[in-house]
Formats: C-alpha cells, sequence, structure tokens
C-alpha cells in the first residue's frame, strides 16, 4: 500500500502565499504522475494541477500564473506553491498519485490519495 502525507495547509489573508507538501512512501517502484485535487464545502473535487514523473505540468484555469507544482523524484515528494492566494481558492487539498507498487511480492498498480490538508483564505 502507497501511503500519502499532506502538510502545509493553514490560514492565510488574501494575497498571500502557502507551500504545501505530500510525501509518497510504502514499498514503491514507481511513481508516474503525482497532483493535487481540492474539494470545497458543496462542491466536487477538482483538479488543481499535475505533474509528471518527466516533469510535464497541467494546471486548472483558475490556478495559472499563480500556482506552481514541482516533485523530488528521489524523495517521492510533491509540492505546490500557491501565491496570491484568494478566498475562492478556499478547500481541503488532496495530494494524489499513480505508479507501480509490490503488493504481496507482485508489480501491483496503484492509484492513491492522502487524507487532505485544510487551507483557508480569508478575505
Amino acid at each position: 500500500q502507497v501511503q500519502l502525507v499532506e502538510s502545509g495547509g493553514g490560514l492565510v489573508q488574501a494575497g498571500g502565499s502557502l507551500r504545501l507538501s505530500c510525501a509518497a512512501s510504502g514499498s514503491i517502484v514507481s511513481i508516474n504522475t503525482m497532483g493535487w485535487f481540492r474539494q470545497a464545502p458543496g462542491n466536487q473535487r477538482e483538479l488543481v494541477a499535475t505533474i509528471t514523473s518527466g516533469g510535464r505540468t497541467n494546471y486548472a484555469d483558475s490556478v495559472k500564473g499563480r500556482f506552481t507544482i514541482s516533485r523530488n523524484n528521489a524523495k517521492n515528494t510533491v509540492y505546490l506553491e500557491m501565491n496570491n492566494l484568494r478566498p475562492e481558492d478556499t478547500a481541503v487539498y488532496y495530494c494524489n498519485a499513480d505508479g507501480l507498487q509490490v503488493r504481496n511480492g507482485v508489480y501491483a498498480n496503484y492509484y492513491s490519495w492522502g487524507q487532505g490538508t485544510q487551507v483557508t483564505v480569508s478575505s
């Protein structure tokens, strides 16, 4: 089982910045895409940004130019640098990763989620 643990959430004023981290652990053979999603109360979970093992990134239109996703493959960690935060960015942010693991002695694909970290932006 691959575990993802997020950190770095909190309360910030509009215009401020936060940096989220997510570390993957377990019997990991490889990690393909890592990403960040968010879910505000009453809303569906939505994609924020993703990054492939080769460094190709993809962003939601609402965060382009303000958020930057990056990863450290040696540490199995993905980051989300969030600048110029807005009240509408308030949500629980979830980390996601997919790839190959060893489970019960054999290779198996995984698609894992973290437990989420709260980001609150006050106006």
